[in-house]
């Protein structure tokens, strides 16, 4: 009689290991007070992000993508990570509105949220937010020295139709994050303390989805990076997961082929 336990390691051998369940960790701008953290951790349990990056204000330094930080990007650059625009100035959208004249170009109300205009309702034409999304694109290869994805995010996954439509036309495709992969460290720790954020996330979490954290927030009295994004990363891996970049996800490596990515 053949003991189970070796019926289950004949058919492994037979049948290869099971794949892992992948998941795509990326990283928005903020702060950058716990950007080492980020980096350290990363690299210590061997898992590649993506990073969507805008020229925000920081704690020290001359804004995420000056020159006082990009010496950090550079090193994420050579160890593996991608990067994306998240619009220069942190633009958000707020609104379509109707062209100057019949049939000319989009339009959006935009509200930066960084930059000389920051706070300030602006209407921009689609080749505006074009530039935008360029500039930010632009200064990563800069300080990379590495071709960033044809992708973007829009400050606060704020977008419509018409402005999707715009960024395809300029060469950027948007990503957002999945439902369960909202992580939670921009909301306030008083009423998600991140104990819950990490519980949640560990028990919600599928195959597939798209993971969205920031390089440090504002707002948040208790920051999620120190207390979560280990224990995170450790929980998703013994529960079979895997972590993989944006560039070998399913539904944007066709478009990244095909814009030069």
């Amino acid at each position: 009689m053949i003991a189970a336990s070796a019926v289950c390691t004949t058919a492994a051998a037979q049948n290869g290991p099971e794949p892992c369940k992948p998941v795509y960790l990326t990283f928005d701008t903020g702060h950058m007070g716990v950007a080492p953290l980020v980096a350290e951790v990363l690299k210590r349990q061997g898992v590649k992000a993506t990073f969507f990056a805008a020229q925000e204000r920081t704690k020290e330094g001359d804004g995420t993508l000056g020159r006082h930080w990009a010496p950090w990007w550079k090193a994420r650059a050579a160890e593996g990570h991608e990067f994306a625009s998240h619009t220069w100035d942190h633009a958000y959208w707020q609104a379509d509105l109707p062209p100057a004249q019949p049939g000319g170009e989009p339009r959006f109300r935009i509200r930066p949220s960084s930059g000389a205009q920051a706070g300030k309702t602006l209407t921009w034409t689609a080749a505006q937010y074009c530039g935008n999304l360029q500039l930010a694109a632009d200064r990563l290869a800069s300080v990379t020295v590495k071709k960033p994805l044809p992708l973007f995010r829009a400050a606060g996954g704020k977008t419509s139709p018409r402005l999707l439509a715009a960024a395809e036309a300029c060469g950027f495709k948007h990503v957002g994050w999945a439902p369960a992969g909202f992580l939670g460290d921009e909301l306030p720790s008083g009423q998600y303390p991140n104990s819950a954020l990490l519980a949640k996330a560990l028990r919600d979490i599928r195959a597939g989805d798209i993971l969205m954290a920031h390089l440090g927030i504002w707002s948040r009295q208790d920051p999620w990076a120190p207390a979560v994004l280990e224990p995170l990363v450790s929980g998703l891996k013994s529960r079979g997961f895997c972590f993989r970049t944006l560039r070998e996800h399913p539904d944007y490596q066709t478009w990244i082929s095909t814009h030069g990515g």
